[in-house]
């Protein structure tokens, strides 16, 4: 069995598995211990994964790490476990923080037995960074995603080709970030430059403030645009009918609708505006990454996992009166008029509570942070 139909096997587990009761030790036996396994290592063989590692670290002595994995008798990985259910976000690394000053091992994971976050020290040698350069989740994967976690495997394991792609998904990472707030508040630096590509006059305070409005219509316009072209493209090559979800599913006195020959579907800023609200809203809940959008003629759907059986919310733009969909129990759609897109911070809890309901989470056992 490949490594791909082995996660694949243990994602499976992840439902039957109550978060509010999951203890620690039942994460690690259900999904953590499978997952080492199926990367190669033998968690049978002491030699090869060593439970509840010891160490002392400076003043504190007998210092406990979940798993050590070992290669010549030295550890190289280590791992830390949560409770499946607990917020990573929120959790508390201690132990893999003082172990990166005390032993060989130049990768740290910290799991919840779901989401596996991956650390080095490419920051300061012998310290751990406080940002992870890979992260790893069995409720969304795909064939990239196993390829880069198949690298930590027993047989495929190379430290200097691992921290080579660490730096090079940390400096990424660091650019996206950087692109996303340039993207909701367009720097200054960012707006000279733009701006002396396509205007010859003097830099006044002004002109600056002018064109930094003009810089992030410009690159809204530039986004929509390119979603518009990809969204022609996959309905040409699909012969012109569907990106359309059956309204059936959540509103049955709505007839499903489908496309004509020419695409009507028309993406606009304010839908991709919200969309990205949404994202920041739902993030106490979910990764970011498992939210996707998909316009359809009737309304534009905000999904988790890219799944129409998971609708987070439906955005509702198109006549003068915006509406937001809310989902509730049973998949109801609750439509809320809205003044500005702001008004949707309003329905935060509703749109994070969807998210826990697709996830089996609810309030009492996954507090908000």
């Amino acid at each position: 069995m490949g490594l791909k139909e082995s996660i694949q096997q243990i994602a499976q587990r992840v439902s039957d598995l109550d978060p509010p009761t999951a203890t620690e030790e039942a994460t690690k036996t259900a999904l953590v211990m499978p997952l080492i396994n199926a990367l190669g290592y033998n968690v049978f063989d002491p030699t090869v994964v060593v439970p509840e590692f010891t160490a002392d670290v400076g003043t504190k002595k007998g210092e406990k790490v979940d798993y050590a994995i070992l290669r010549d008798g030295a550890p190289i990985l280590l791992w830390e476990c949560k409770r499946l259910g607990v917020n990573l976000d929120d959790a508390h690394c201690s132990q893999l923080f003082r172990y990166f000053t005390t032993t060989s091992a130049r990768i740290g994971i910290l799991t919840n037995g779901v989401d596996y976050r991956f650390f080095s020290d490419l920051d300061e040698p012998n310290k751990m960074d406080t940002r992870p350069f890979f992260e790893f989740s069995l409720r969304h994967f795909d064939d990239l995603s196993v390829s880069e976690i198949a690298r930590f495997g027993s047989d495929a394991y190379d430290l200097e080709a691992i921290l080579t792609l660490a730096r090079e998904l940390k400096y990424s990472k660091g650019i996206q970030r950087a692109l996303a707030e340039e993207w909701l508040n367009p720097s200054e630096d960012l707006v000279r430059l733009l701006t002396a590509r396509v205007y010859s006059g003097r830099m006044t305070q002004a002109v600056r403030e002018q064109f930094t409005q003009i810089t992030q219509q410009a690159m809204r316009e530039f986004v929509a645009e390119r979603v518009r072209s990809r969204l022609r493209t996959a309905l040409a090559s699909e012969g012109a009918p569907t990106m359309i979800e059956s309204e059936a599913e959540l509103e049955h006195d709505e007839p499903q609708e489908l496309a004509e020959t020419e695409p009507r579907i028309t993406t606009t800023n304010d839908e991709i505006e919200a969309y990205f609200l949404v994202k920041s809203i739902v993030r106490q809940a979910v990764a970011h990454e498992r939210v996707f959008m998909r316009d359809t003629q009737s309304y534009c759907g905000i999904l988790l996992d890219d799944n129409n059986r998971k609708p987070i919310c439906r955005l509702f733009f198109d006549s003068t009166q915006k509406y937001l969909g809310t989902v509730g129990e049973g998949k109801t759609v609750t439509r809320h008029p809205i003044a500005t897109l702001n008004d949707i911070y309003q329905f935060s809890d509703e749109l994070i509570a969807s998210c826990k309901m697709y996830d089996g989470v609810t309030d009492a056992s996954q507090p908000d942070p």
